[in-house]
């Protein structure tokens, strides 16, 4: 870090402490060479995860659209919201520590059904009957059939 005064590049930390909930770290500095104090603050870099869609197109991911297609999935169900939030929260982890940065909507979809198992069968099974697009009651029933086999 160069000190804005005398343009030293060494300087040592005296103070560190977080800003904006987490998201900035602000550090208090000394410079080696002048002794003056300035503020420097840190932003965590984070790279989009870009999904790609069955079209082949691609746009960054939206935790929104996620959690909008999973609440409505949930609709008059007795699904807490905090529940669903934080099913959102660790797709979200997943996606962000995972070392691609393109994923596919396949997978988002498989990781939202799968939360959705553990939450509400009722939801899981709506949120799959719009994302797998059934073509008929067969394959809709073999899919009940699955739910039902894996208790």
């Amino acid at each position: 870090m160069k000190c804005p005064f005398c343009g030293c590049e060494e300087s040592k930390v005296i103070d560190s402490r977080p800003t904006d909930e987490g998201e900035r770290i602000r550090r208090r500095r000394e410079c080696i060479s002048c002794q003056k104090r300035f503020t420097t603050y840190e932003v965590i870099e984070s790279v989009p995860v870009i999904v790609v869609k069955k079209d082949k197109t691609r746009e960054v991911f939206d935790r929104n659209k996620l959690f909008n297609g999973m609440l409505k999935a949930c609709e008059k169900r007795p699904v807490p919201l905090e529940k669903l939030e934080s099913a959102v929260n660790e797709i979200e982890a997943i996606l962000q520590n995972s070392l691609d940065r393109e994923v596919t909507t396949v997978y988002i979809g498989e990781l939202a059904m799968d939360k959705l198992k553990d939450l509400d069968e009722v939801a899981y099974v709506r949120f799959a009957s719009v994302y797998r697009q059934f073509k008929d009651i067969n394959t809709f029933m073999d899919e009940l059939t699955k739910l039902l086999s894996e208790k």
